[in-house]
C-alpha cells in the first residue's frame, strides 16, 4: 500500500532544518517532495560529519526527495518554478519575509498560478513586528521565548540553552501538522490557502503547555519564577546515574520499600500528594541519599521487582543498541549510492493500511532536475537552455 500522502505533491523551497524537516515528514508519508535549490544548495549539505560528498543533516533531514536546481535571478528559472507551482499541492519556504515577493514567487503570485495551491511560509520571529527581518537562528529563538529560563529552572539562575535544536525540529513537526490539516479541509471546500508560522511562536506555544502557569491567571501572576526543585530528576547511583519519578503517594511507598525506608511512609510531610510537592526538596535529596548506595544495575532489577517508574541514563551510543530501542525496530539502515551505509530511525508514526516508506536517500544536487521539469510539462528545448544559462543545473556532485 502507498503511504497516505502519496498523491499530494509538494515544492520544498526551504533550507537548513525546520522547513526541510517538515517536508520530510510529508516525504516519508508518501508525498512527492520536490527539494528546490539554489546552485549553492541547501547550506545543510555544506555542514561537518561528512561522507561521500554528503553531511549527515543533510542527509537526515532531505530523505525521499528529488532535488531541482534553480537559480532565481537568472531569466526563464522564475517561469519554470511557476509551471511546477501549477502542478503543485503544497509549497513550503523559509526565505526571510518579504523576499520571495521580490522574486515573483509570493503566495499571491502562486495563488494566480494554482488557486488550490497550501502555501507555507517558515520565519524564525515573525512576518511583522521589530524583528521581523532580523537573522534568526536556534539559540536566538531560545532566548527569546523564554525557553533558556525555563532550562534554567529560575529567574535567578544563569539562562541555560537546550542542547539541541528544539525550535528548529519542533517547527518542522509543526509544519507537517499543519500542512496535513490544511490539506484535509481542501478535500472538505476545495480551497488552498496560506499557512504562516514562525519559530518564535511554535516554541511559546509548546512551553505555554507546562511552563507557563504562573502567567495564565490574569491578576495573579507570579513576580518570579523559581526552579521546581532544588535538583532535577536525575540521581547519581554508585557508579553512574539513573532517573526515578516516585511523584504520585502510591510511587512514593514503592520506592520506600525498594530503598528499605519504611519511615518515608509514615513520614507526616509525606502522607499526602500535596506533601509531596510541598516537601519536595526533602523528598528528592532523601531519594538521592539512598540511591547512592548501589549501582545503576542493582537499583534497575530492584525497582524492576517494585515496580518503581525508572529508566536507566544513556548516552547516544547506548541509547541506539538499548533492547527497548530494538524492540521498537526504530533504527533502522539503508545503503545510500554515495554516502554508503546510513543509521536513521524510521519515522516514529505508524499506519496499518498506508505505512511509510523509504524510497531514496537525500539527492544529489540538482540530480532531478531534468526529470522533474520534463515532467511538469517544460519542452527539452527549454530545459537545455536553462541548463546551458546556468538558470537550472542538474545531476551535480556536492563534494
Amino acid at each position: 500500500m502507498p503511504g497516505p500522502l502519496s498523491s499530494i505533491r509538494v515544492l520544498d523551497l526551504s533550507s537548513m532544518i525546520s522547513g526541510p524537516l517538515g517536508a520530510m515528514i510529508l516525504a516519508d508519508q508518501g508525498a512527492d517532495v520536490i527539494k528546490v535549490e539554489s546552485p549553492a544548495g541547501d547550506s545543510s549539505r555544506h555542514v561537518a560529519t561528512r561522507r561521500g560528498g554528503f553531511s549527515a543533516s543533510f542527509l537526515n533531514n532531505n530523505r525521499n526527495k528529488r532535488s531541482v536546481v534553480l537559480d532565481l535571478k537568472k531569466d526563464g528559472a522564475t517561469e519554470a518554478l511557476h509551471q511546477l507551482i501549477s502542478t503543485a499541492d503544497v509549497l513550503i519556504q523559509n526565505f526571510r519575509p518579504g523576499v520571495v515577493d521580490r522574486l515573483g514567487i509570493g503566495y499571491a503570485a502562486a495563488k494566480a498560478i494554482n488557486p488550490k495551491i497550501i502555501y507555507v511560509s517558515i520565519c524564525g520571529f515573525g512576518q511583522t513586528g521589530p524583528y521581523a527581518h532580523k537573522p534568526v537562528f536556534d539559540p536566538l529563538v531560545q532566548s527569546l521565548s523564554g525557553l533558556t529560563t525555563v532550562q534554567a529552572g529560575s529567574n535567578d539562575a544563569r539562562p541555560t540553552l537546550v542542547r539541541t535544536i528544539v525550535p528548529d525540529k519542533l517547527t518542522g513537526f509543526t509544519v507537517a501538522q499543519a500542512v496535513s490539516a490544511a490539506l484535509f479541509a481542501r478535500e472538505r471546500n476545495g480551497v488552498g490557502q496560506h499557512i504562516q508560522l514562525s519559530m518564535l511562536d511554535t516554541v511559546v506555544h509548546f512551553l505555554w503547555s507546562s511552563d507557563l502557569g504562573g502567567h495564565t491567571f490574569i491578576g495573579d501572576e507570579l513576580e518570579a519564577e523559581t526552579a521546581q526543585s532544588f535538583i532535577d530528576l536525575i540521581y547519581e547511583t554508585a557508579d553512574g546515574y539513573i532517573s526515578v519519578a516516585a511523584f504520585r503517594r502510591v510511587d512514593w511507598e514503592k520506592l520506600a520499600d525498594a530503598c528499605e525506608q519504611p519511615v518515608w511512609k509514615t513520614d507526616s510531610r509525606f502522607l499526602t500528594t500535596p506533601g509531596l510537592e510541598e516537601f519536595k526538596n526533602e523528598r528528592l535529596q532523601l531519594t538521592q541519599d539512598a540511591l547512592r548506595k548501589r549501582t545503576t544495575s542493582d537499583w534497575i532489577d530492584i525497582l524492576d521487582q517494585y515496580d518503581v517508574p525508572h529508566a536507566p541514563v544513556l548516552t547516544r551510543g547506548e541509547m541506539i543498541v538499548h533492547p527497548q530501542i530494538e524492540a521498537n525496530n526504530l533504527v533502522v539502515e539503508h545503503e545510500h549510492p554515495d554516502a554508503g551505509p546510513l543509521r536513521q530511525t524510521r519515522p516514529p508514526a505508524m499506519f496499518s493500511g498506508t505505512p511509510t516508506e523509504y524510497r531514496m536517500g537525500g539527492p544529489r544536487l540538482g540530480a532531478h532536475t531534468n526529470e522533474v521539469l520534463a515532467e511538469a510539462g517544460i519542452e527539452q528545448s527549454k530545459i537545455d537552455q536553462l541548463i546551458e544559462t546556468g538558470a537550472a543545473l542538474g545531476d551535480q556532485y556536492d563534494a
